[in-house]
This record gives structure tokens, C-alpha cells and sequence, in this order.
């Protein structure tokens, strides 16, 4: 990325938080998805920044923000979000997010739709669709299992190689990594009581989201990731869905242009 940047620090009741910041203009906060921290906008930002005051912080408990030994909850996170606000005194803003901030930008939305000037999700988390349960309950599997198994599957992974059953072995051992590297989205996502969780679920409060709403999506994405999506289409009642062909899951990898000027359009339409 060629765009300079300034990183900075503030410490604010819950903890300290860092953020990414560059440009001036409308403001967008860019809050990241579930296995990432704030610097997976910078290839989107690179687009945006000479026309908007764009903002990437790391949300509680990722990346180099503060990782307190709470207890973890969607409201905390917006909570944290809303004392940043308040403490940079930043009076409209956009919020831009995806999957797990998805989920709390628009939660935040729900609470503070003064602030709020308009809302862009990618992909977001929040909502119960009928595969749900399911995937969540083999995250949670996965990420708890025992040493002596994982070290089992480990070793038999070169058997499975040479008998071509290796694909599915080395995607849940990958996939275990990348659970065990983001520990609070783990504690967000699956390791908390299943009635806390639903609690904070949207699908009851999405009727009463007044802010006007961007959903984007790839439509090669998991059938689960789009019926999110369509669900927040669906009970938002400002809200537009955009579907991409030929994309999955990787739409700020791939299109970072493309998802720029749908921002870009989406703000100056408001």
C-alpha cells in the first residue's frame, strides 16, 4: 500500500485501542471480520482514502488492541466502539464492516442511529440461518480438540497424502489454526452460553434498523454466508443487497476497486 498512515493508540475505559487512520472527508469506520484485525481494509482504503477520513481500528481483543480477560460479548465490543467514538468526538460517521463486525456495526446502528449516517456490510454475521447450529458446533469441536488427537491427525496426514484423503484432514487442521490464532472471536462466536448468544442475534431487531444499509455478497460464498445476508436484505428496512457473481468469500482480496465504488456510491447517494 503506498497511502502513509498514521497508527495511534488510545486508552479508553474497557482498554486501549489501535487504529489505522488516513485521509479527509466523510467519515467511514471500518470494523473487520471474524479471523482478521483492521489492516485487511488497507487495500480498500487505498481507494477511498483521498476522498474520505477512513478509520480501521482493531476491535477488543484483536490484533494490537488491548486483549483484557473479560468476558467477551457483542454488546461489549459495541460498547468499546461507542466510547472511541465518543472519545474522538466524531459526530456522523459511516460504518463499514464484515462478517463478525458486520454484527456489531450493526448492532451499534440499533443503539446510536443518530451517529449513524449509513451502514455497508460485507458478508455479516448476527443472524440464525438453518446451517447456523451446525457449523458452529464443528468450530467449537474443532477448536477444543485434545492434543492427543490433533497430534494423531497430524501424523497420518502423510498417509492420507499418498491415499489422495488428505483434502478434507488438512482443511480442519488448517481451519483449527486459524481458530486458535483469534482466541476472542472464538469466545464471541461459540465459546459463550448458547442463550447469551442468542440474545444478541438481530433477526427480532433488524425491523427496527432505520439507517439506510449496503449488504454486499458473493454468490459463490457458503449457502449459510448468503442467507445472512438476504436476512439482513430481507428485515432492514433501508437496506440493499448487492450479489456478485464469480465471488466467494474473498470480495476485499479480489475487488477492492469494485467494493470502493459501491461504497463510494452508497455514501454519496445519502
Amino acid at each position: 500500500m503506498d497511502v502513509t498512515l498514521r497508527n495511534s493508540r488510545i486508552k479508553l475505559p474497557l482498554g486501549q485501542m489501535f487504529w489505522r487512520e488516513v485521509g479527509r472527508g466523510p467519515i467511514l469506520i471500518f470494523l473487520h471480520g471474524t479471523w482478521n484485525d483492521g489492516s485487511q481494509w488497507l487495500p480498500l482504503i487505498e481507494h477511498l482514502h483521498q476522498d474520505y477520513h477512513c478509520f480501521a481500528p482493531d476491535l477488543l481483543g484483536f490484533g494490537d488492541s488491548e486483549k483484557p480477560n473479560i468476558h467477551y460479548s457483542i454488546q461489549l465490543e459495541v460498547e468499546f466502539l461507542r466510547q472511541y467514538l465518543d472519545a474522538l468526538r466524531l459526530p456522523e460517521v459511516y460504518l463499514i464492516a464484515h462478517s463478525l463486525g458486520g454484527w456489531i456495526a450493526a448492532s451499534y446502528a440499533l443503539k446510536d442511529s443518530d451517529r449513524v449516517r449509513g451502514v455497508v456490510l460485507l458478508a455479516p454475521e448476527g443472524v440464525q440461518t438453518e446451517g447456523h447450529q451446525k457449523n458452529l458446533s464443528w468450530l467449537k469441536w474443532l477448536v477444543g480438540l485434545p492434543k492427543i488427537p490433533y497430534r494423531i491427525l497430524r501424523v497420518l496426514l502423510p498417509l492420507a497424502r499418498l491415499l489422495k484423503f488428505n483434502k478434507g484432514m488438512e482443511q480442519a487442521l488448517e481451519k483449527r489454526e486459524q481458530l486458535l490464532a483469534f482466541p476472542t472471536a472464538c469466545k464471541l462466536l461459540f465459546q459463550r452460553r448458547g442463550v447469551e448468544i442468542k440474545a444478541e442475534l438481530l433477526e427480532d431487531s433488524l425491523n427496527d434498523l432505520t439507517v439506510p444499509m449496503l449488504i454486499i455478497q458473493g454468490k459463490n460464498d457458503t449457502p449459510d454466508a448468503i442467507d445472512r445476508s438476504k436476512i439482513y436484505a430481507k428485515k432492514a428496512a433501508k437496506a440493499q443487497l448487492i450479489l456478485i457473481d464469480g465471488m466467494g468469500n474473498n470480495l476485499l482480496e479480489e475487488l477492492p476497486d469494485a467494493i470502493a465504488k459501491y461504497i463510494n456510491d452508497f455514501v454519496r447517494s445519502q
